[in-house]
């Protein structure tokens, strides 16, 4: 028996076993759509507006920006990946997580050191043959060592692979962090740049919409001096000239301010970066929009992948704990030299060594052990109501938006129609203008109307070219194509649309 349990042993000790629960990542949803088949948005607006169509299944480019045809968007965009601090942070902190799992992988190795000493004894030392003499008493004596100390602990129920486990799983949702960082900086910087764009074209119709009150101020003016009107038309359009020019100061302070975002977006002081002049001409609104489906979401959403990490985080934290109820067998090995003088260190006879195993096992612990296992299940099951409640909030995200955009096609093709019916009373007033049917004040007053049509139209063109950059965030922005930010993840994002099968953390 012991000659067969000594090789049971060393087997043990050399292969070992890893306790625990092993990770399986959830299943894809079930969901073939974000909206329901009857509510799906039709993005034909009709009445000369761009239509759109939705891709689905059409991969994210990584570039998505670049589907607006905007050079100075692009310029941006670029700007503000290299000199975000943001991205730069997010860098660091993966860095050194990263650092961290190769720390915790040290603990699969053993540990070699060297020690040197140097202290000085009383007492009896027969080895190093002093002896007591009955006059003096007890000698004192210098003692000088050194050499390498060798330790290390078998693996053998998986203690150190769930502990680097766990650190891999929480190296990868910094990963994700610098991909949410990427897309957050992309998104925010295209959001911007379409802001300023809108608030601009906004600001000239106001202003053409201002000098056209103007006139009618004017006309009301000269006709109440000729005793043709009364002092009430004169109050009219001051209240009314009063009223547009106090809609330009909060354009103004919108258009300000997103010069501003766009400027710490790439790195720079608001006094020492002026943004391009951004004009809703510059931009083109893509024809085609890309749309994943959900199982593919759910593996190329950052957020959803960082809760994924964070779940498997806690799996193989339950397999720490549950290792920390199982023997360890520490192993040390040291050879030395020992001498009462340096001079004989190196001599034969002041050759030391030992070697060392042991075995340490939990007894009793007043449910401490227990009550750790007990509390990571339940870290387990708060991480997995967080993934579920994190696919919920992107799924609803991607149909917010879906919607937003058969809204927006909508409200365009009204605006559009509006602007139309708003022209052809301005050809109308000006026909009867100049057929002298009507007065100057009611051609006047037809293109202030014409004017607010225009700012109307206007504000729905810049929400459709805002709502397609928010769905491009919203399905993941295509950073797994990235490879500064994911040298791996092309296969496996790309083969997200068979992933059939999963299930939870066992």
């Amino acid at each position: 028996m012991r000659r067969s349990a000594a090789p049971a042993l060393l087997f043990l000790l050399l292969c070992g076993c890893t306790v625990g629960p092993d990770f399986v990542p959830p299943a894809p949803p079930e969901a073939t759509g974000y909206t329901p088949k009857a509510a799906e948005p039709a993005l034909a607006p009709g009445g000369g507006e761009p239509s759109q169509r939705l891709a689905e299944g059409r991969a994210i480019p990584a570039e998505w920006w670049r589907l607006f045809h905007s050079p100075a968007l692009d310029a941006v965009v670029r700007q503000a990946m290299a000199g975000s601090p943001t991205i730069a942070a997010a860098r660091a902190t993966l860095a050194e997580a990263q650092q961290s799992v190769l720390q915790a992988r040290g603990g699969y190795y053993p540990q070699v050191d060297f020690a040197a000493l140097a202290e000085r004894q009383q007492g009896p030392a027969f080895a190093l043959g002093l002896l007591p003499s009955a006059r003096q008493g007890l000698p004192v004596f210098n003692l000088y060592s050194l050499g390498p100390t060798v330790s290390y602990s078998p693996d053998v129920f998986g203690l150190t692979a769930r502990q680097v486990e766990r650190q891999a799983a929480l190296a990868e949702i910094e990963g994700y962090q610098l991909a949410a960082a990427h897309l957050a900086i992309t998104g925010n910087a295209v959001t911007q740049a379409l802001t300023i764009a809108s608030a601009r074209r906004q600001i000239g119709a106001l202003k053409d919409i201002v000098a056209d009150d103007e006139k009618n101020l004017a006309l009301a003016q000269d006709k109440f001096a000729a005793g043709k009107t009364s002092r009430n038309d004169v109050l009219t359009a001051e209240t009314q000239l009063a009223g547009d020019r106090a809609l330009l100061p909060p354009l103004e302070q919108q258009q300000s301010a997103a010069e501003d975002a766009l400027a710490i977006l790439v790195g720079k002081s608001p006094a020492e970066w002026t943004a391009p002049r951004f004009d809703l001409a510059d931009f083109s609104l893509p024809p085609e929009l890309p749309v994943s489906l959900p199982s593919a979401l759910v593996r190329q959403r950052p957020d959803i992948l960082a809760a994924e990490a964070q779940l498997h985080a806690s799996s193989a934290a339950i397999g720490i704990a549950t290792a920390q109820m199982y023997p360890q067998f520490p192993l040390s090995a040291s050879i030395d030299t020992a001498a009462l003088a340096t001079t004989s260190l190196f001599e034969q006879s002041s050759l030391v060594w030992t070697l060392a195993g042991g075995l340490t096992a939990p007894i009793f612990h007043g449910g401490a052990l227990e009550a750790q296992k007990k509390g990571a299940v339940e870290a387990f099951h708060a991480s997995l109501a967080t993934y579920r409640q994190t696919v919920l909030q992107a799924f609803g995200q991607v149909a917010d938006t879906l919607r937003a955009l058969g809204h927006d096609a909508q409200l365009a093709d009204a605006e559009r129609r509006a602007l139309d019916a708003a022209n052809e009373a301005l050809d109308l007033q000006r026909f009867s203008y100049a057929a002298g049917k009507t007065d100057v004040l009611r051609l006047v007053d037809a293109e202030r109307s014409t004017q607010q049509a225009r700012l109307g139209h206007v504000r729905a063109q810049a929400q459709r070219l805002l709502d397609s950059a928010q769905l491009m965030v919203a399905m993941g922005g295509g950073w797994w194509d990235d490879k500064t930010l994911c040298a791996d993840c092309g296969a496996r994002i790309g083969a997200a649309e068979n992933a059939g099968k999963g299930g939870e953390g066992k």
